[in-house]
């Protein structure tokens, strides 16, 4: 395919490879949980008493005393330690997408010139990292630079394994020295509570008496890609952008549909099965694995957990992929679109909320048209997503995400609702005025004698919608692959708190003037459609005619890019809702609106400098050696009488003149710094300085269709794509 050696050799020795030994694998119920300090493990450790309170706290929020909390730190230090572990560390999730650790030794030295292991309550409880080095939006500054990790019982500790030993791994939330939070955790805790609080008072008001603690739960898919390392170490750009900045689209891409849920690559298997192995140690429960719809490309569900649960396995899952890709040889690209031409990576964020009495409130049931509880709560959602769409979209938004949104990929950048049939019918019947009723989804029969029967959905499934009813569940399908899922979950728990709450002082005074249930609902559901029902949507979300319908007729907003998203958060009513819930200041909204706009200022910054490096030094270079080539056997053929068409030259000429002269450009745009505000330079680089990026690459991606293989030092798409 190719005489460059770099990319022949890195070709050689991916073809030429052994195929990977499948790894003995143990059974589930023999490795499930085995790293996890769980409750069934402190009930086995701890007193009654102490196994009492703890199970309180991770089951409702309640506190921990300080007595307590040094029972389990020396239960959990004498496992950690039976499992290997000379370190601990405080594992917290700070502004960045990733995740942070600081480990410490239990080592304490004796006055013999000995050691022995400690680890007290108050170890367990606090650590103090500096809060002035992680993104912080001006909350921390070096001269006052003091921050504080403090445990979280409510999500499990467990040892985390590597070639260098055992660490014991302890959650835990981030907070500076004058108690803001400077994480993702704090907000989704406190977003959860207030959702708790606010649905408390919905239950009571229908009647319900005996209601267990609310919570949120989480189910994400993750889609990801997988590149051999030898190719992804030749590409500066997947290096150090996490995406190709160049690359010409191959002659076969995603056209035939021949990848989605194909055959999975047999060394992708052996990754998937080590992967799945270590997921499920750490108590983390992977569903489901496929081929997704690009070559390449692939997915791994979990089954759904609780919200805070699942943002610290999702967490959890990403660091992993990363490192357990390496180990067999791949680099995983979890960036939302590094391949262009190909479908772009999501992270669907399935989204519910319930409790152990009166289930789980976003399920329908069979007859959805009697059941108050879920209509109230499916109410609640619609009307959150109608007043704060670009609040859902400020927080997906990222340099990386828009390349991905609002392609025929994934979902478009306009918040909508989709309810299916059933659901939109009755919610449609009830702004109407009309008797709540359901159609049913009917009989699915194949006409096969040998296949079964079976009830089919109420609702087709719309992938083209961002934020889709799913039978029990809302999908939030325009989350990034790269993204924190606490972001979404601390906007989606914040709305319905927010929405709830509406509710609540809607339904009260209906009720007290003797209304039926029944009635109170479908009145209080009836003026929530009038004023919201415009965001429910169940059409083509990728066609232009709901883009010009949504804006024009319906009011909803188009918000194509980070720079027009990210403002949403110094809006008015979301710094009121936030402040009014208690989950998030307004100090500490603005400090997220100046950490994200910052990093997607530096993320394009990054990719620009790296587009004008590899344009000068790796991409003309070898358009001048093949001009040189071309040039020199040009000249010896004419010795020899024969004139050679030029046309090839003049191409790769003409366009290594047109790339170098787009570079010039764009190197001049990076030096502009004198921007009034954060919101114009963030339309500078979303504008300007990505037109140009895309004129360098225009430039360079007509080259590689020009120039000899053999001298073409990256690897290309089909070699990216294809070769495994």
């Amino acid at each position: 395919m190719s005489a460059n050696p770099t990319r022949q050799n890195a070709i050689a020795e991916i073809t030429n490879r052994e195929p990977a030994a499948v790894a003995k694998t143990e059974p589930l119920g023999k490795i499930w949980a085995d790293d996890v300090f769980s409750l069934g493990r402190m009930e086995w450790a701890l007193s009654k008493s102490a196994f009492k309170s703890i199970k309180k706290t991770v089951q409702t929020g309640a506190p921990l005393d300080p007595g307590t909390a040094e029972v389990v730190a020396a239960a959990m230090k004498e496992w950690a330690v039976s499992k290997g572990a000379k370190f601990f560390s405080h594992l917290f999730y700070p502004m960045t997408n990733i995740t942070a650790e600081k480990h410490d030794g239990f080592i304490i030295p004796d006055s013999e010139g000995g050691a022995i292991t400690e680890f007290s309550g108050s170890l367990l409880i606090k650590g103090e990292p500096d809060g002035s080095s992680f993104p912080n939006g001006s909350l921390r500054m070096t001269n006052a630079a003091r921050g504080y990790t403090a445990w979280d019982p409510t999500s499990p500790a467990f040892i985390m394994h590597t070639d260098n030993g055992a660490t014991l791994m302890i959650p835990s939330v981030f907070m500076s020295w004058t108690g803001e939070a400077l994480d993702k955790k704090i907000p989704l805790l406190r977003s959860n509570a207030a959702m708790n609080e606010a649905a408390q008072k919905v239950l009571s008001l229908m009647g319900e008496t005996d209601i267990a603690t609310l919570n949120s739960s989480c189910g994400a898919e993750q889609e990801y890609f997988l590149v051999d390392s030898n190719f992804a170490n030749s590409r500066p750009d997947l290096l150090l952008a996490g995406r190709t900045l160049f690359g010409a689209p191959p002659a076969k891409g995603q056209e035939f549909d021949d990848h989605y849920f194909g055959a999975i690559p047999a060394r992708v298997q052996v990754f998937m099965q080590d992967y799945e192995d270590q997921l499920y140690k750490l108590g983390i429960p992977a569903k489901t694995h496929h081929n997704e719809v690009a070559p390449g490309q692939f997915e791994i569900a979990p089954y759904y957990e609780a919200a805070n649960v699942a943002a610290d396995h999702q967490q959890l899952m990403m660091t992993l992929m990363k490192a357990t890709a390496k180990k067999h040889g791949f680099m995983c690209l979890l960036h939302e679109k590094p391949f262009a031409g190909v479908n772009g990576s999501g992270k669907h964020v399935n989204w519910s909320v319930g409790n152990s009495t009166q289930g789980n409130l976003l399920d329908p049931g069979k007859t959805p048209h009697e059941n108050l509880l879920f209509l109230l709560f499916c109410g609640a959602v619609i009307r959150g997503v109608h007043l704060h769409g670009p609040l859902l979209r400020a927080v997906i938004a990222s340099a990386s995400n828009d390349h991905r949104l609002g392609a025929n990929e994934a979902p478009p950048a306009i918040l909508s609702v989709y309810l299916g049939d059933q659901l939109e019918k009755v919610f449609n019947d009830i702004k109407e005025g009309n008797l709540m009723t359901a159609q049913q989804g009917g009989a699915m029969d194949s006409g096969l004698s040998q296949i079964l029967s079976f009830d089919r959905d109420p609702g087709d499934r719309n992938r083209t919608s961002p934020f889709a009813f799913t039978g029990n569940r809302f999908e939030f399908r325009a989350v990034g692959s790269s993204h924190s899922v606490s972001g979404p979950l601390v906007a989606m728990n914040t709305m319905l708190a927010d929405s709830l709450n509406w509710i609540a002082g809607k339904l009260e005074p209906e009720l007290a003037k003797g209304t039926s249930q029944a009635e109170a609902v479908a009145a209080v559901l009836k003026e929530l459609m009038n004023e919201h029902g415009n965001v429910i949507f169940g059409g083509d979300g990728y066609s232009e005619e709901w883009h010009r319908i949504a804006v024009e007729e319906r009011g909803l907003k188009n918000i194509p890019t980070t720079a027009d998203a990210l403002p949403a958060l110094r809006e008015a009513s979301v710094i009121e809702m936030f402040e009014s819930t208690g989950v998030l200041s307004p100090l500490e909204l603005e400090s997220r609106f100046e950490v994200y706009a910052e990093q997607y200022v530096l993320s394009i910054e990054v990719e620009a400098k790296l587009v004008i490096d590899m344009a000068k030094t790796i991409i003309y270079p070898a358009a001048i050696e093949y001009l040189t080539t071309l040039g020199a056997t040009s000249e010896g053929m004419l010795a020899m009488g024969v004139e050679l068409d030029n046309t090839v030259a003049k191409a790769v000429a003409g366009n290594a003149n047109a790339m170098i002269a787009a570079v010039a450009k764009l190197a001049d745009a990076l030096e502009q710094h004198d921007f009034e505000s954060t919101e114009v330079h963030m339309q500078y680089c979303a504008t300007t300085i990505r037109a140009l990026m895309d004129e360098v690459r225009t430039a360079a991606d007509a080259l590689e269709a020009e120039v000899s293989d053999e001298l073409w030092p990256l690897p290309k798409y089909q070699e990216m794509l294809f070769i495994k």
